[in-house]
């Protein structure tokens, strides 16, 4: 697609709302750098670091095959390790734009520029975000990792990430995306276009630490070939103004295979509208959408799921459990199946309800307070194992949640 013609889609969509969420007034925000001056990782300052860690980000990038550091409207760092220099490149969006005259077909692609409003400001007032390219039969065996930072107050953040996975190759990613406390309001707009390739396999763990008063609209479509595996980890477990995203996977590649999972704990005033829908569009091609959902507070989360199986020998599972921790929060399970073609087998289950005082009771007898009690039942239903990690990213990801999770309970 030219870019006259990314524009005119653009402009035209600038005040379609979008189909699920709350409308957000794209005027409210303000546009610009904030007075933070860092010209590496090395000067951010302690308190942005340590925001970092609660979303996974490893700042001395031990155990990290390759770091994006982007804080409000500027790449702070971007690299690989030696050891996978030349397998593996990470950088901006806009410099690979830049150095690839062939990554333009990429752009827009599997995500409409003209999808809703939130696309639209994303595609006219552009905010790096990072390309990550994985070269053919290469196995990254550490994760790498992003940070999407905002610093300054009222800030709109547009990033545009790109990932290309080269047939046989195979990585991890975590992505952090967090807010500096001062920040009472901003929003943040994450354009994601995820190409894999036969034979490609990805993990992609998004860890959301946002604060009331941020309204966050991540816009992903994922593209799968032949043989390549998807899987998607969601985790975002703070208080946030709105979250509304709805990934999509095409599963166009026979035997291909995506995997959405969600741990999400709504607080206070939150509006999380969070699910996934995947294609089932090659033959032997399969899908899961699993979530995982408490609700406190006043807040109000909706957890989507949508199947398609428009092939044969396709498999598809919804699962939703949610779990209410107070009479005015609400959960709505709305799970979708479609079937188009004989031969395509599709299911779902859901539950929502409160903990059962048996096992506060069953807790407090062994000398448990009821909110320790209540604590260790929330941490349990909130179980990565359900994710299938990898062993040492499952570590990770569970000391992350228990950072949040010390602060929210």
């Amino acid at each position: 697609m030219q870019e006259e013609e990314i524009r005119d889609r653009a402009l035209k969509a600038l005040d379609k709302k979008a189909d699920y969420g709350p409308d957000v007034d794209l005027s409210a925000f303000v546009r610009g750098a904030g007075d933070l001056e860092v010209k590496g990782l090395e000067d951010l300052p302690s308190d942005v670091r340590e925001q970092a860690v609660t979303v996974g980000v490893k700042l001395d990038m031990k155990e990290r095959a390759g770091t994006y550091f982007q804080l409000d409207h500027s790449v702070i760092f971007s690299g690989v390790s030696k050891y996978f220099d030349g397998g593996v490149e990470l950088i901006s969006t806009i410099e690979a734009k830049r150095k690839y005259d062939w990554l333009n077909k990429y752009f827009w692609k599997v995500v409409p520029v003209d999808a809703d409003k939130y696309t639209a400001f994303a595609a006219l007032e552009w905010d790096h975000g990072y390309f990550l390219r994985v070269a053919a039969r290469k196995k990254v065996t550490v994760p790498l990792q992003s940070c999407l930072y905002i610093h300054r107050n009222k800030l709109d953040q547009n990033v545009h990430n790109i990932i290309l996975m080269e047939p046989g190759s195979e990585a991890q990613i975590i992505t952090g995306c967090v807010v500096h406390p001062n920040v009472s309001k901003a929003l943040h707009v994450g354009i994601t276009e995820i190409y894999l390739m036969r034979g490609a396999k990805l993990t992609f763990t998004m860890i959301h630490n946002w604060a009331e008063g941020i309204d966050v609209r991540p816009r992903t479509g994922i593209m799968l070939e032949e043989g390549a595996t998807f899987i998607s980890n969601y985790i975002n477990l703070k208080p946030v103004g709105s979250v509304q995203t709805y990934p999509a996977a095409h599963c166009n590649g026979e035997n291909s295979t995506a995997i959405f999972n969600s741990l999400i704990y709504g607080n206070r005033r939150s509006v999380i509208d969070v699910g996934g829908k995947i294609i089932l569009d090659g033959r032997g091609s399969r899908g899961e959408v699993k979530s995982r959902v408490i609700a406190t507070g006043n807040a109000e989360v909706y957890s989507r799921g949508l199947l398609v199986g428009k092939q044969e020998k396709t498999r598809g599972h919804l699962e939703c459990r949610g779990l209410l921790l107070s009479d005015q929060a609400f959960i709505h399970a709305i799970p979708e199946l479609r079937g188009e073609a004989s031969g395509t087998e599709l299911s779902h289950e859901a539950a929502v309800g409160k903990i059962a005082e048996e096992a506060i009771y069953y807790l407090m007898a062994r000398g448990f307070s009821e909110e320790e009690a209540v604590s260790m039942i929330v941490r349990g239903f909130l179980d990565t194992r359900i994710f299938g990690l990898p062993e040492p990213l499952q570590k990770e990801v569970d000391h992350a949640i228990d950072i949040v999770l010390s602060s929210s309970l």
